[in-house]
């Protein structure tokens, strides 16, 4: 994996830790507004459903549909990424999506119809997949080795954040500025996150060498205190992109790790486009359901982030094959008539085995793959993956539509995380191979520890 000048263990200078911190906050706050647009759509959908003035008249089966607009754009936006943020760089393509998903969240808060807002939420997701794709790959190649998987959970716990701030302002605001209030303040991006990201976020020096632009990366490093990589050209013939995830060294990891993405974003979407209606069914209030989406979001970053930590030291795989497996069985136990505590317990759990999943997973995926092909890699299992969000909010609209006992969607879900578990457990780490820009120089004497 990519390695450069600094310890594994800490930090080369104080300034070195400040400015990383910087680049981990706003790619944190900028998946934050990630998970928001992917749960505040589930905190609207009863409000859509029950008024037809709002959009039109909408059906389970088409709420179900409009729920994975958004995600075919993630789909798209992950994949164009792919192709061009290995080429065009990190903090280009990052800067270029904050505007675009911003600018989307704000139209589609003036729909006035179904198909305008199908239309909205489409385009919205181009920008949420390019900031997803590219947010993995800043964090691997500034982050301390020893400390990529907690910067990249810190990072990707943005989702539940944002899901927690959704369900939060939608249970404080809802009957205060409706739901096309909630979807401006999704607009915020592009007034708070990008004038700091102008300043802040610097382009990776990992990159820059990559692409032999090495006095670049000399003056990156010196303004913001990062170790320098080796300079020494890369290797001429190395693969970059999509085409090094199709080599020998990646091919069989890249298909198991879609896979894994697919089933952590299946039960993702799935579970907050769909838990408040089930809960609703169920006979709770609407804040009462809104307040099992808290849980299930809140359950997911403090369960990730002690996930993490723990894979810092054993490594993510076993990790997420655990975390997995406790989703499965959490879902089997909301089929069950128990007390609510103990169903929020199992809310909780399965806030972590699914949506804190994830965030390994993308931990995982950072780190699985060089920068040549790290963005693309990233790209492909947040692309392929959404292929499983565009499938859970259908899966729950047509089996509700059907009639089917809410029983019936935990039970398929609960499988869903099963077979998670069990496609992770056959990943293997790619063919060790050194290329110019992975050839470790000494750590310098002295670190500072966080």
């Amino acid at each position: 994996m990519n390695r450069t000048t600094q310890s594994t263990q800490g930090w080369t200078s104080p300034q070195h830790k400040r400015s990383v911190l910087w680049i981990v906050s706003l790619a944190t706050l900028a998946i934050i507004f990630d998970g928001y647009d992917l749960v505040v759509y589930g905190t609207v959908l009863p409000t859509l459903m029950a008024d037809p003035a709002q959009i039109g008249e909408l059906s389970a089966q088409q709420a179900g549909a409009l729920g994975s607009y958004a995600l075919v754009g993630v789909l798209v936006g992950a994949l164009v990424t792919g192709a061009l943020g290995d080429r065009l760089g990190r903090r280009r393509m990052m800067l270029v999506n904050i505007v675009w998903f911003s600018v989307g969240m704000g139209a589609a808060a003036f729909a006035t119809s179904i198909p305008m807002f199908g239309a909205l939420r489409f385009f919205t997701g181009i920008g949420v997949g390019g900031l997803v794709a590219t947010a993995g790959a800043v964090v691997a190649e500034f982050a301390p080795a020893g400390r990529r998987n907690l910067f990249n959970a810190i990072v990707y716990s943005g989702v539940p954040a944002g899901g927690v701030l959704a369900s939060l302002l939608a249970i404080a605001l809802r009957d205060v500025i409706g739901w096309r209030g909630l979807f401006l303040i999704g607009a915020l991006p592009l007034v708070i996150l990008l004038p700091l990201a102008l300043v802040k976020l610097p382009e990776s020096p990992a990159w820059l060498i990559s692409r032999g632009r090495v006095d670049e990366a000399r003056g990156v490093c010196s303004r913001y205190g990062f170790p320098v990589p080796d300079t020494t050209p890369p290797v001429p013939t190395e693969k970059v992109g999509f085409a090094a995830l199709a080599s020998r060294r990646y091919a069989t990891g890249t298909a198991l790790l879609g896979m894994m993405s697919f089933a952590g974003l299946l039960l993702t979407y799935g579970l907050n486009t769909w838990l408040p209606k089930i809960m609703a069914d169920a006979g709770y209030d609407a804040d009462g359901s809104l307040a099992f989406l808290l849980v299930l979001n809140g359950g997911a970053i403090v369960g990730g982030l002690i996930a993490s930590r723990i894979a810092d030291g054993r490594g993510p795989q076993s990790v997420i094959v655990t975390t997995f497996f406790l989703a499965a069985v959490a879902l089997v136990l909301l089929t069950f008539g128990f007390p609510l505590p103990v169903l929020l317990t199992a809310v909780a759990i399965a806030g972590v085995g699914t949506i804190g999943t994830q965030v390994l997973v993308y931990g995982f995926v950072s780190n699985y793959y060089d920068t040549p092909a790290r963005a693309a890699g990233v790209a492909w299992c947040a692309g392929f993956g959404r292929l499983g969000g565009i499938v859970g909010p259908i899966i729950g609209g047509v089996l509700i539509g059907a009639g089917f006992a809410n029983n019936v969607n935990f039970y398929i879900f609960a499988g869903i995380a099963l077979a998670g578990g069990v496609v992770t457990s056959f990943v293997r780490a790619p063919k060790t191979t050194v290329t110019a820009i992975d050839v470790p120089r000494p750590a310098p004497a002295t670190t500072v520890d966080v």
